[in-house]
């Protein structure tokens, strides 16, 4: 039996308490690789759940990558605890409570950063702004953490929806992840710093721009040695763009080998809570807050223009980032914290990410039906994009004729500097259904030709 304890008068559901405590039963060395765990319909009888429980927390962690279930043997624990690791920084105070012609129209972008937006949450968008217009501004420079109340809510929510334990102190409002990437940089030790590949443009683009090199990081590798890069930037949750989860093994080995290169690991929380198979997968900050930079963007559940994130990096870079900040006024935007705010307290964006998990859920499988005749979908289907393998010169075709069409759809290659990966990244997030059945009636046309 496992030495778990399930809370019926907890608000937190059955499955998510007994996937917390198994996973901290791997952190802790209790559970090591290749134990074995018992059966989902032995574990509810000794519990006295339903199977569903014990069922719902072992898909959750095998989603993961803490566990493996192996057909006609059990399920196992694959992922062990890395040494030298601390769930909590010190000196941080607890919580207190080539190119081809342009097309002559393009109208709509199937990119993979335009989210949905829910026409029937307009009224609270607009109430927000009405709150802003009304609301007295700071009569000087505003807290270059941030505004207090907004970092209070966002203390709560990333606890709730990102397992982040986190009093508001610790979090530093950005004008969104590129923003945080540079209040980040020039507290880093100088060195390169590794960027996965294929991986995020604008990541890699920003540590060019402040004098550094870029080290490519296999997007699909398990990360055995970081070399001289005093930080790796990735995409654990949702890796941009291939969609792949990093399991949970590799993220405790990226862990190890930053502790050995004394790197910090740069955690972009891209599209996280975007999941329909099962629950978001916890931050990969939680595994260890002294070694890890938390950046989380406002961009995918709201939208881009609102240009809001947040940083949550150890104790020694937050002073670094918070002095400099006060000295040059950097800061995110006054009225835009402010309409988050509402958002937040008027529990709008609870709504706003369940209505797009929702037309997520349901759009993604229609474009797998298109594609996967032509193409191999690159990681599983979450998120507001999905990535399809196929070569360069088909991939090109499709897009040209995307764009005969009138719409822009990116190239996997744009994305690679050294994998040589080549495909399409098809996201459907911010277009009709009718525009999207149109943007997959060119691609499949043109790539059975």
């Amino acid at each position: 039996m496992l030495p778990v304890t399930l809370n019926r008068t907890s608000g937190e559901p059955l499955p998510a308490q007994l996937a917390a405590q198994v996973r901290a039963l791997v952190l802790a060395g209790t559970l090591g690789t290749g134990d074995r765990l018992p059966s989902s319909r032995a574990l509810a009888a000794d519990l006295g759940v339903s199977r569903a429980v014990t069922e719902q927390a072992y898909d959750q962690l095998t989603a993961e990558g803490w566990l493996e279930a192996r057909r006609g043997s059990g399920t196992y624990v694959t992922a062990t605890r890395p040494t030298g690791v601390t769930s909590r920084p010190t000196g941080v105070t607890p919580r207190p409570t080539r190119a081809t012609p342009r097309p002559t129209r393009v109208t709509s972008r199937l990119d993979t950063g335009t989210p949905f937006f829910d026409p029937r949450l307009e009224p609270g968008w607009r109430r927000a702004w009405r709150e802003v217009s009304v609301a007295t501004p700071p009569r000087g420079y505003d807290d270059p953490r941030g505004v207090l109340e907004l970092r209070e809510a966002l203390a709560a929510r990333l606890g709730r929806t990102r397992g982040l334990d986190l009093h508001p102190d610790e979090i530093i409002v950005t004008a969104g992840t590129s923003d945080g990437l540079r209040a980040l940089l020039p507290e880093l030790r100088q060195g390169p710093v590794a960027v996965e590949d294929p991986g995020y443009r604008a990541a890699a683009e920003t540590v060019l721009t402040y004098g550094r090199e870029v080290i490519d990081l296999p997007a699909v590798d398990r990360v055995a040695d970081l070399g001289p890069a005093v930080a790796a930037y990735v995409t654990p949750a949702h890796q941009h763009p291939l969609g792949r989860v990093m399991p949970a093994a590799d993220r405790l080995a990226l862990l190890e080998a930053a502790r050995r290169a004394d790197a910090v690991v740069i955690e972009d929380d891209y599209d996280s809570e975007f999941r329909y198979d099962v629950a978001p997968v916890p931050a990969m900050a939680t595994l260890d807050r002294g070694r890890v930079v938390y950046l989380g963007t406002a961009a995918k559940s709201v939208v881009p223009t609102l240009r809001l994130g947040w940083l949550v990096a150890p104790p020694d870079l937050h002073e670094l980032i918070v002095r400099r900040r006060t000295i040059t006024h950097a800061g995110a935007a006054w009225p835009s914290q402010r309409a988050l705010l509402t958002l937040l307290r008027d529990g709008w964006l609870d709504r706003a990410v369940r209505s797009a998990r929702r037309v997520y859920a349901e759009r993604a499988p229609r474009v797998a039906e298109a594609m996967s005749p032509y193409a191999t979908l690159a990681g599983p289907l979450a998120g507001m994009y999905s990535t399809w393998l196929l070569p360069e010169t088909d991939a090109r075709r499709a897009r040209d004729a995307a764009r005969t069409a009138g719409f822009e759809i990116n190239l996997l290659s744009t994305y690679a500097r050294s994998s040589g990966l080549t495909g399409l990244v098809i996201g459907f997030g911010g277009v009709t259904d009718a525009e999207l059945d149109q943007a997959l009636a060119a691609l499949t046309g043109a790539l059975a030709r």
